[in-house]
């Protein structure tokens, strides 16, 4: 194992208010998918509070806008969570409830196991991701880095 882990935010825009009745099914399930994700192997951490909770939105961002942040172990214990749980069922009907992606709304980046990404820190690498594409500073499931450790250890090797 390295000494890093894997920090994902992703956000969505709601198709109509939180308090909607239109919103009621993601509404309805949101404890549950949170609880599953915590549960889960490889969980590390995810954020709470203001800007996190759907019913408390961040001031800075247009308040339809639910970001999602959390900590994993690793991209397959992520993967395993998002595209092999519960949690897929929910990801299946997200366009009853979200309005269409038109650009990149999830990004992955590594951290030093023990820290915790910050806000600021996760919208910056969002945009660069959207700037620039997959790069070691911020990528997607399609196009993944290896952690920093292990990316020093394969230029060491002969």
């Amino acid at each position: 194992m390295s000494g890093f882990h894997l920090a994902q935010l992703n956000v969505a825009r709601l198709a109509a208010p939180y308090e909607s009745p239109q919103i009621a099914g993601f509404r309805d399930n949101l404890d549950r998918i949170n609880a599953l994700a915590e549960d889960s192997p490889g969980f590390v951490w995810r954020a709470v509070g203001t800007g996190f909770d759907s019913d408390k939105p961040g001031g800075d961002i247009d308040p339809l806008i639910l970001p999602n942040m959390s900590v994993w172990e690793s991209a397959e214990a992520l993967a395993a969570f998002v595209y092999r749980s519960g949690h897929m069922a929910i990801f299946k009907a997200r366009h009853d409830w979200f309005e269409p992606i038109t650009q990149a709304s999830f990004v992955l980046w590594w951290i030093p196991a023990g820290t915790l990404p910050t806000r600021l820190d996760a919208f910056a690498r969002l945009d660069h991701l959207r700037a620039h594409g997959p790069s070691s500073h911020a990528f997607d499931f399609r196009t993944r880095f290896p952690a920093p450790a292990l990316i020093d250890s394969m230029k060491a090797a002969p």
